[in-house]
């Protein structure tokens, strides 16, 4: 596969802050994953980690003794990347189904917002699946009647570098074709519960909240917004 735009410098130029202001939202998602199922990692990788701000949130919440690692294929988040380096927060440059891994294996390993970018997603979901205990993916729910009707799909193919787009019963037949066990799941709301966002999408954080409360899969289903996070082995 040829350079791609993460290794170019095209992703940074679209998203200069490469999703930082979300970090602190999406390490709450984790932990709140992880206490509802008993689970303390002593060793963490997040794959396809971007600028390391969600492994930086997360250390801060970890016991000393935990190790964590961060895998970026893109030069330019990476450079942002080692400035959250630390004793026990590391990053690498690279692939991590490809660039040597060896034996090593993580308590934990994360794929947050990462398999809707890359074209042989179900290649690197078989690759990584060796690689921890226990996997927590977040994928985005870009399939829904209004996402369809505003033509989100190419909206954040352009914007965000989406190839590829699901629904909750998509996400979870993809992981069962690749040999996962789905442990635990629930819904996020980053549209309803982030700050930012445009008029539209702070217009509709009352409907879709209303709508949620009633029906979580009819929300999703019916006017998007939300994502989907899972605990798998």
């Amino acid at each position: 596969m040829g350079t791609t735009m993460y290794e170019t410098g095209e992703y940074l130029a679209k998203n200069p802050a490469w999703h930082v202001q979300d970090s602190p939202w999406k390490a709450r998602q984790v932990l709140r994953m992880l206490q509802r199922n008993g689970i303390q990692p002593m060793s963490i990788c997040d794959i396809g980690c971007g600028a390391g701000a969600v492994l930086e949130h997360l250390q801060r919440e970890s016991p000393p003794g935990v190790e964590l690692c961060g895998y970026e294929v893109s030069p330019q988040a990476f450079s942002f990347c080692q400035k959250r380096a630390n004793d026990r927060l590391h990053f690498v440059l690279g692939d991590v189904v490809n660039c040597g891994h060896g034996l090593k294996q993580f308590d934990l390993v994360l794929m947050l917002d990462v398999v809707e970018h890359v074209e042989s997603h179900c290649e690197l979901l078989r690759g990584v699946r060796p690689l921890g205990k226990f996997k927590i993916f977040h994928f985005p729910l870009d399939l829904s009647v209004q996402g369809l009707i505003r033509g989100i799909p190419s909206k954040v193919r352009r914007s965000a570098g989406h190839i590829h787009y699901f629904t909750k019963q998509l996400v979870l037949q993809t992981l069962e074709d690749t040999s996962y066990h789905v442990l635990d799941y629930f819904y996020t709301l980053g549209s309803v519960e982030s700050e930012s966002g445009s008029v539209r999408t702070q217009l509709m954080r009352f409907p879709r909240r209303l709508l949620f409360s009633i029906t979580p899969d009819g929300a999703a289903l019916f006017l998007g917004g939300c994502s989907l996070l899972i605990l798998a082995t």
